[in-house]
């Protein structure tokens, strides 16, 4: 594989660039080599700067859910912009989207459309916060919930602890706020209502995990989840900047059909275009400026350009069986990759949900919080990483980030995938 032109950007960018990226994971430091420059996309196929093809199940981390360039989405874009990419006024098409996304979402009943995924999560903090007159916030080690300061924690060593923080340039007193506990774990849950009784705003949690792995939750332990924040008056906060519109059309929340409070949403809603939404019900939302008193505002925020690419995408998304295809082509993709296996590999497993995968090399049946996850099993990742691009498939540059199939990969492409998947692994796994 010709790698001259990537190579050659990735220097030059060293120049401009804190490693050479705007995203630390594209760096490619935990796979080895140097990142792709990625030229073009078409459905579901990426060409990189030296004209190599490959199969992408990255999607820009998930977003587009229809493939690269889907027509709709880019002759909407084309036909918007044509009359004016942003006026920092309101538009009709922000009208529509609303509409389009709250007629056919039962559990949000009015939306704030922002910029990003972090922003989206950075502001429904601060309207928990508002709402309840509380301050602190409980989260989960192993889910991540954008770069805002509040949510750059992890977990300390105790049962229940605030903490440390995950990155430099975050407060003490920021982290302080942040009360950390283990995902599957009522104990710790419980006993962090009893030590801060009357003191936590929310619990947020992704109800799917799927920045740090693939954590899939009991509905039991989310249900139990909703009933103690009921209890203590505390909002239920679902991110559901992967999730949302990605396994179903009412994400998570519907899927397993539990109520949050407070909803967020990413990129998904904008055709991938930078844009992201929180959602809750008419009397936490009235609490936002200038109907309220908390403020939250954005000079993009309802863009016309991701508004329509957005309308463009969801309304692909409501065509019958939309979603029941993408999770039958997973399954089969999953299927095919195994049948495709020469040697028992006892240590894999690939964990799915809807059209959402991730591959682990563990034994175990289920992994459910950060601690299951072997660190000592990414140097199978990284070799199989390698082989796999060398064969022309593109996943994210992370083991413990998860892959996704958009609706314009076809059997072919399955098919050629899971070939190649099972001659990376015999290498992987030596």
């Amino acid at each position: 594989m010709k790698r001259d032109k990537s190579i050659a950007l990735f220097e030059k960018a060293k120049n401009y660039f804190p490693g050479g990226v705007n995203s630390p994971v594209r760096a490619f430091r935990s796979v080895g080599g140097t990142p792709l420059f990625i030229e073009k996309g078409k459905g579901s196929h990426i060409w990189d700067a030296d004209g190599n093809e490959f199969i992408d199940y990255c999607g820009s981390w998930g977003p587009l859910i229809l493939g690269h360039a889907n027509n709709n989405v880019v002759n909407a874009i084309k036909k918007t912009v044509e009359n004016g990419s942003s006026f920092g006024a309101p538009t009709a098409l922000e009208n529509d989207l609303a509409e389009l996304i709250l007629s056919n979402n039962k559990y949000i009943q009015k939306i704030r459309f922002v910029s990003s995924g972090t922003e989206a999560v950075m502001s429904a903090i601060r309207l928990a916060r508002g709402f309840t007159k509380r301050n602190k916030i409980l989260k989960f080690e192993g889910c991540y919930h954008g770069h805002s300061d509040s949510l750059l924690v992890k977990a300390g060593s105790g049962l229940v602890t605030f903490g440390n923080t995950s990155s430099a340039g975050v407060p003490e007193s920021f982290v302080n706020e942040t009360i950390v506990v283990s995902l599957d774990n009522e104990q710790a849950v419980k006993k962090a209502f009893a030590d801060f009784k009357d003191q936590i705003a929310c619990i947020i949690i992704e109800p799917i995990p799927a920045n740090n792995g693939l954590l899939l939750q009991r509905k039991e332990f989310l249900q139990f989840l909703r009933n103690i924040c009921t209890e203590n008056k505390t909002l239920l906060l679902f991110d559901e900047v992967i999730s949302g519109f990605r396994i179903g059309f009412t994400g998570a929340a519907g899927y397993y059909d539990i109520q949050p409070d407070i909803i967020t949403y990413g990129k998904i809603i904008g055709g991938g275009l930078p844009v992201g939404m929180y959602g809750s019900s008419v009397e936490i939302m009235s609490n936002i400026s200038p109907e309220g008193n908390v403020y939250q505002a954005g000079t993009l925020s309802g863009n016309p350009v991701a508004m329509s690419a957005g309308i463009a995408q969801l309304t692909e998304c409501l065509k019958p069986n939309f979603y029941s295809e993408l999770e039958s082509k997973t399954q089969f993709l999953i299927a095919q990759i195994f049948s495709n296996l020469k040697s028992n590999i006892s240590n894999l497993k690939i964990f799915s949900i809807g059209s959402i995968f991730w591959i682990a090399f563990t034994n175990a049946e289920h992994i459910r919080n950060a601690e299951s996850i072997d660190a000592d099993s990414m140097k199978h990742f990284r070799v199989l990483h390698k082989e796999l691009l060398d064969r022309g498939i593109y996943l994210g540059p992370s083991g413990y980030e998860v892959g996704f199939v958009c609706e314009a990969h076809t059997q072919e492409d399955l098919i050629k995938t899971a070939k190649a998947f099972g001659e990376a692994l015999e290498i992987a796994m030596v």
